[in-house]
């Protein structure tokens, strides 16, 4: 990192670019060998005033990378004016003479040159250790693409997906949401045609050889897909016989995959996808015996036969210990050589234990993967939800709240049972008429297929308005996306992550309509996004964005007030780990600057479970990025216990212990039906480090994790936990789970911010609260607008938790493209929740009914709004 081989071509380059700022780089490769080399930074300008407010910004502890990103016109810009280690001799002579005396780490005066002015920095040790360390995370990430055992997948859906992709299909099928359900489901169906008709020409059930061994495969796991799994099993217990003359080295691994077929079997015999309840957590509180056992028992017989010859697979000792769970027998029963102790994944603290309550709450939603939001779509000051399904042939659902903690299903009267095949959806009120909207995507992991969006009408119903905003073509594959008021107009843009094509964004026009400016404005990048958050980092006014990519390096994309952006990911050192998923901006330590969360994923149970068993890891892990206040970012993953892998699909954050600090759930899994391991909990310990609770809250559901919402449920003050569990194939869809947060005595307050020059629903107004708590001292609290984390929608009503006896509460709210005019409101009682809108001296107090999630009051219902006297 320190220097590098350049080409003579890359040299003559770098010279003749040089000479045109006036720098007479003489030979930059000379002076790598030499002795008395210094690593430099340059930045250089037009301009004597310009040059002396970037050097004050310097000054002020502004980062320099990001600047000259930013600001500089030399040939360095793309790396942060960096230069290399340079020996000085070889620098013109007011270059040499401004380097005289600076340590590593100082600033240059300004330089005149004799076209511009020029600034320098001797880079820091501690500055070249992090861009090192930085290169090496996503050479990590691509030797680990390689090196890591992925888990076994007995899921059917690379073959689905490649029969979808391959059969023919009319013109325009990705723009008609009927046609992508047929489609598919001829796809599947001709799958498995194909191969029966292969079978029976060539013997049946006597058919032997090479082909047909990998035909039969191939047929059980399309039998899989459609959770057909005695079917599936029929034609694998036919491949493990015989594998001993075609696959003989196979024949351990088909041990794994029928010990797999037959635990998933076993769940779905003694119906643990419709009903969980305790029977998926980890660890188990109790014995959870299945009343039908001889599947997991024939399960277990396989795992120990691949265990024989393989005792020290991680992943399939994991399986066995879940297995022997599944009767009742963990870990007393659990052979000693493979245990795996519930001692490995008990938490050290406890805050109470989670229940699911989504059956008797009425949320009685059993799909695919797929999204979650939970806001209030009928202005009743009360919290609806909306689930999406994956499935193209799934409809979404819109759960009515009854203000009684329960839900009625009211997707037909609503107008969205034609919106099928969703794995991701996010409200905003994109068009300011006071009702909050829906933006469906689709395509993830598939092959590209329209978005949907859904103006909401006001009166319950939404109309699909797509393709009159201008965001039906092109179609892209794609799960997310982030609504972002770019230039401040007071319409919301929309920016839309895709996979191996053209990101998007999307410039509100302010009349209902669309226009992609993504290539003029410097966004159109094509990576594999799956992960896209906005907030303005830098505290300029404007919103930013930050991309987690699956393969290569993020994006963290600079507004520059003018419609465009530029990516300071490498200068602010915001890299990622080389292998992204679910990200989010939020001010996890209450400095007033949003930093970043990071996830990692790994197709890979066995790296999963090294976390708990304290081995090294392969994969790269999580990154959380503190933000420095300067344009800059400082890695903080070992000093807050994150560096660890939990291969998250789905994740936000919330606070649910209402101690002012924000918490982190994670969704984990893959498609494989082997991909067994816990959700995580991680309980945010005074903005200093995270600790798993997930043992001791009862939330670590074994299955497929996806979108997840925080959010009060029950007006009670504390933030439930919603999420979309189910996998990506029929056969592994699962409940709906809504763990209620059991409480904890901690005070709160609840802020739902009405924009008037801003955007109607406020995203991006950021948001200070300031409170004395007993004993411990006046602090302030962060937040900004936002539905939370990037896949999983949490109210844009702002929860914020107080901590203990709460008092002299004052709430400052910085709205967008108003950022020098804060609104104010001075001694706001506590445990209650208000709205304000922009402008406003007053607030108003909604006053909800305090329920029972699952049916009857603990306090009469009220008006839904009440007068409260001016704010001061």
């Amino acid at each position: 990192m320190h220097s590098s081989k350049l080409s003579r071509a890359k040299i003559w380059w770098l010279a003749a670019a040089a000479l045109s700022a006036g720098l007479v780089l003489l030979s930059r490769a000379a002076a790598q060998d030499s002795p008395h080399a210094l690593p430099l930074r340059i930045l250089v300008v037009n301009s004597r005033d310009e040059a002396q407010r970037i050097l004050d910004r310097l000054k002020g502890g502004a980062d320099f990378a990001v600047l000259a990103r930013l600001k500089s016109v030399d040939p360095t810009v793309e790396d942060g004016g960096w230069m290399g280690e340079v020996d000085p001799s070889t620098l013109r002579e007011e270059l040499r003479a401004a380097l005289r005396g600076l340590q590593p780490g100082q600033i240059s005066p300004l330089v005149e040159l004799p076209s511009g002015f020029a600034i320098l920095k001797v880079v820091a040790k501690s500055e070249l250790d992090a861009m090192e360390a930085a290169q090496r995370t996503l050479q990590q990430a691509n030797a680990a693409a390689l090196a890591v055992h992925y888990s076994f997948d007995l899921s059917g859906l690379p073959q689905v997906e490649k029969a979808w992709g391959d059969l023919a299909k009319p013109p325009g099928w990705d723009q008609d949401i009927q046609v992508m359900c047929t489609t598919r489901l001829q796809a599947v169906a001709g799958a498995k045609e194909a191969a029966e008709k292969y079978l029976d020409a060539h013997g049946g059930k006597n058919a032997t050889s090479y082909e047909a061994l990998s035909t039969r495969t191939s047929l059980g796991q399309l039998h899989a897909w459609n959770g057909e799994m005695d079917k599936a099993i029929e034609q694998w217990e036919a491949v493990y016989e015989m594998a001993p003359t075609y696959l003989p080295n196979a024949v351990s691994f088909i041990d794994e995959l029928l010990g797999i077929a037959y635990l998933h079997k076993s769940q779905m015999e003694n119906d643990v996808f419709r009903k969980p309840g305790d029977r998926c957590l980890f660890p188990p509180h109790a014995s959870i015996a299945y009343t039908k056992p001889a599947d997991s028992q024939r399960a277990i017989q396989h795992f120990l036969k691949f265990l024989a010859e393989k005792p020290d697979d991680i992943e399939v000792k994991w399986l066995l210990n879940l297995a022997y769970m599944t009767l009742g027998k963990y870990p007393d029963g659990v052979p000693k050589a493979y245990l795996m102790a519930p001692s490995l994944f008990a938490s050290p603290e406890d805050i109470g234990r989670f229940v699911d309550r989504a059956p008797e709450a009425g949320l009685d939603n059993f799909g695919e993967a797929g999204g979650v939001i939970v806001d209030d779509f009928e202005n009743n000051g009360l919290f609806d939800v909306v689930i999406s399904s994956q499935e193209q042939c799934a409809p979404m659902h819109y759960f009515h709240n009854n203000g009684d903690g329960t839900f009625s299903d009211r997707t037909k009267a609503s107008g969205l049972s034609g919106q099928m095949g969703g794995l991701n959806i996010m409200q905003a009120d994109y068009n300011n008429d006071g009702c909050m909207d829906i933006l469906v995507l689709r395509g993830g992991w598939q092959i590209g297929q329209r978005k949907s969006l859904l103006r909401n009408n006001c009166n319950g119903t939404f109309t699909d308005v797509t393709r009159e905003a201008g965001l039906a073509e092109p179609a892209t594959p794609t799960q997310t996306a982030a609504w972002v008021d770019i230039d401040n107009d007071g319409f919301l843009d929309l920016f839309v992550g895709n996979e191996n094509a053209p990101n998007q964004l999307f410039h509100n026009n302010g009349d209902g309509t669309f226009t992609d400016i993504a290539h003029s404005a410097g966004v159109d990048r094509v990576a594999y996004t799956k992960g896209v958050t906005a907030a303005d980092y830098d505290n300029d006014g404007y919103g930013d964005l930050y991309l987690n990519n699956l393969a290569g390096a993020n994006s963290l994309y600079h507004n520059n007030h003018d419609l465009t952006f530029t990516d300071v990911a490498k200068q602010a050192g915001v890299l990622g780990n080389g292998r992204g998923f679910p990200t989010w901006f939020f001010d996890y330590d209450n400095d007033g600057w949003p930093d970043i969360f990071v996830s990692s994923f790994y197709m890979s149970v066995e790296e999963t479970v090294k976390t708990y068993l304290e081995l090294p890891h392969i994969a790269t892990g999580m990154k959380l990025y503190k933000n420095l206040g300067n344009g800059a970012f400082r890695d903080v993953t070992e000093e807050t216990r994150l560096d660890k892998v939990f291969q998250p699909m789905g994740g936000g954050f919330g606070d649910v212990d209402n101690d002012g600090y924000l918490d982190i759930y994670l969704g984990g899994g893959s498609p494989a039906y082997g991909s067994l391991v816990p959700k995580v909990l991680l309980r945010n310990h005074d903005g200093k480090y995270f600790v798993d609770i997930t043992e001791s809250s009862g939330t670590g559901d074994l299955h497929r994790g996806h979108g997840v919402a925080f959010a009060n449920l029950d007006n009670r003050g504390y933030e439930d936990i919603l999420t979309v569990i189910g996998g990506a194939e029929p056969g592994d869809s699962h409940a709906f789970r809504l763990f209620e947060n059991p409480g904890h005595g901690n005070d709160w307050i609840s802020l739902k911010l009405v924009g008037v020059k801003a955007n109607r629903c406020a995203i991006g107004a950021r948001i200070k609260v300031t409170v004395t708590n007993a004993g411990q001292g006046t602090r302030s609290i962060y937040r900004t607008v936002g539905s939370g984390g990037s896949f999983g929608a949490s109210p844009l009503e702002q929860h914020i938790g107080l901590g203990k006896a709460a008092q002299d509460v004052n709430v400052e709210i910085l709205w967008p493209g108003d950022a020098g005019n804060p609104q104010r409101f001075n001694n706001v009682p506590r445990n209650q929740a208000i709205e304000i809108h922009q402008f406003a001296r007053d607030y108003q107090k909604l006053v909800r009914p305090v329920v029972r999630l699952g049916g009857s009051h603990r306090q009469p219902p009220a008006a839904l709004k009440a007068s409260q006297p001016p704010g001061q």
